[in-house]
């Protein structure tokens, strides 16, 4: 066996990339070590060059592709190689699609290689159109002479890069930002600086329902006094018709959340309205939505499908947020449950419900594992739980718990290949998983969602 060999900066060498990493770079192997490669794709041969050296990999650069992938494409945005909002621009849609189920493939191996080879892997499922699907956009504002610009800091900058149409935003966020970012420059309205902290706007917020066409723009400011504020409002709204909510945000501190806690109505409605699927939702400006909402309606389905419900069953949605999950299976549930720790989210969710007429949907602030064992002992034992949990995946705890309570079935919506992986780990102990169904929600980027359907194995 080959020994590995110690790597040093600068070092140059050939490459074969033979799969994409969970960040949308090339992996290859030079002398046992890993070695990270940004903008390479697999079956790629490359020159390239070290850039950075640690214990167990490198990172490097291409000087020069030797032999290039047949899915390798330009990239379309003008700002691709240094914005890193997107890192698969460079890859055909079709390629995009394989490489995201691989991810999906190569997350198995490295934590259940059982499941892996075993669990029907489905192809990813797609968008007809990957591009302009994001129905909101959070645009920094900073000043350079007299030039206002917006858009997003440079990867691993703190230049920021004028953006005016960003390839993967609705395009109506785009023309209302740079509408508003113009408004701002005409009138002479102080603009925030990241080093002193001076000026007032720090971030235009655009977001647009896509079914009902309704736009709200948000202003967050450093303090409450808009000069000219209504010369101000009446210019944005001549910039685009669907905008029927103008709000201001208030974000004193030095920090990269882009909300304060108050915010002003400064016209119309305080929220837009927006429809997914059958349901309806009231957005406010700091509400969590999904941001692709066409692409939601397929990740809702398939969630659907893998509950499997028939009108009996009790369910009970984890992590539920805003209640999104929980509501799109009421109608075919006997029962539902959700919880979350996020107060404001649970008082959303009662209002969707509510909303919605749902009688046989409730929810309750506080832990997933908490609820369950109190639900336990008074005799409430669900036949279904769905979780859909941030990137960090399920508490142990909860897992705990679920493995007490063993619902028929349990829905695993993931947003992290590694994490649902890992999981896997302790739920294949007591469950089987019947099949996986990537769903692509963030096309062009190396994001993948997964939505896994695991039974209760037979004794």
């Amino acid at each position: 066996m080959s020994e590995k060999v110690v790597m040093e900066m600068g070092q140059k060498f050939p490459l074969t990339i033979k799969r994409l990493g969970i960040n949308g770079e090339g992996v290859g192997f030079y002398k046992r070590n890993v070695v990270f490669v940004k903008g390479a794709l697999p079956g790629e041969e490359v020159t390239v060059k070290v850039s950075k050296v640690q214990r167990n990999f490198a990172e490097a650069e291409i000087l020069n592709i030797r032999k290039p992938s047949k899915d390798r494409q330009e990239p379309s945005c003008p700002v691709y190689n240094e914005c890193g909002g997107c890192q698969l621009q460079h890859l055909t849609y079709s390629g995009q699609l394989k490489e995201k189920r691989d991810m999906v493939v190569q997350a198995l191996e490295k934590y259940v290689k059982s499941v892996a080879e075993t669990t029907d892997i489905r192809p990813t499922l797609g968008m007809d159109n990957p591009w302009h699907y994001r129905n909101k956009s959070s645009f920094q504002v900073r000043k350079e002479g007299k030039r206002v610009y917006a858009g997003l800091y440079a990867e691993g900058t703190n230049k920021l890069l004028n953006i005016n149409d960003c390839a993967v935003q609705h395009p109506l966020t785009s023309k209302i930002t740079v509408g508003t970012r113009k408004i701002l420059q005409k009138l002479n309205i102080s603009i925030y600086d990241g080093k002193s902290l001076d000026g007032l706007v720090r971030t235009i917020v655009v977001r647009t329902a896509v079914q009902t066409g309704e736009t709200q723009v948000c202003l967050v400011t450093t303090r409450k006094d808009i000069p000219h504020k209504e010369e101000l409002i009446e210019r944005i709204l001549k910039v685009d018709p669907s905008i029927v909510s103008i709000t201001q945000n208030i974000n004193r501190e030095k920090t990269s959340l882009i909300f304060g806690d108050e915010t002003i109505g400064l016209y119309g409605k305080e929220t837009i309205h927006e429809n997914l699927g059958e349901l309806a939702f009231d957005l406010s400006s700091r509400a969590f939505f999904q941001l692709n909402p066409e692409q939601t309606v397929h990740l809702y389905d398939e969630i659907k499908k893998a509950a499997q419900l028939t009108g009996k069953e009790k369910v009970v949605d984890a992590y539920c947020g805003v209640g999104t999950i929980g509501l799109w299976l009421a109608p075919k549930a006997k029962e539902v449950r959700g919880m979350d720790v996020v107060p404001e989210s649970i008082t959303d969710a009662k209002k969707n419900a509510r909303n919605h007429g749902y009688k046989h949907v409730r929810y309750y602030t506080g832990t997933a594992e908490e609820w369950l064992a109190k639900w336990k002992q008074d005799g409430f034992i669900p036949d279904v739980i769905t979780v859909d949990p941030p990137r960090t995946g399920l508490a142990p705890s909860f897992i705990k718990t679920v493995l007490k309570i063993k619902p028929k079935r349990f829905v695993y919506t993931s947003c992290n290949p590694s994490t649902f992986a890992k999981d896997l780990q302790e739920l294949t102990k007591f469950y089987h998983v019947d099949y996986i169904q990537p769903v692509d929600m963030f096309p062009q980027t190396a994001r993948v969602e997964i939505v896994a359907k695991l039974t209760l194995k037979k004794k």
